[in-house]
């Protein structure tokens, strides 16, 4: 498993503190869109909807793909789950345990 250096995670905490940018790592997690197409989505200005795609980049949850005159951004999944995992798992590691276990079950067949 990859260490995240206290500063990098910290990074991480701080670009989720914003609903606008959850909201576009939400709507990334269906694959790929445009820097247009994520801008299209929410009632605010270009230039503040790519400050926000910058914040993300910075803290390694999204990255970019430039092709011909456009941007396409896409979700950096293993950064997240790394962050976030770790930080719930020290705060409340019974709750993953049991979560684990949940999906173990159910991928066995038996009721959770």
């Amino acid at each position: 498993m990859t260490e995240i250096d206290p500063a990098e995670e910290a990074g991480v905490f701080r670009a989720l503190a914003d609903s606008t940018r959850r909201q576009i790592l939400e709507d990334l997690r269906s694959g790929e869109l445009t820097a247009g197409d994520i801008t299209a989505r929410f009632p605010i200005s270009g230039p503040s909807i790519s400050r926000h795609l910058g914040i993300l980049k910075s803290a390694g949850l999204i990255r970019e793909r430039r092709e011909a005159n456009r941007i396409y951004y896409s979700l950096v999944e293993e950064r997240l789950a790394l962050c976030v995992g770790r930080f719930l798992s020290a705060i409340c590691p019974e709750q993953v345990i049991v979560k684990q276990r949940r999906g173990r079950d159910t991928k066995n067949g038996a009721a959770g």
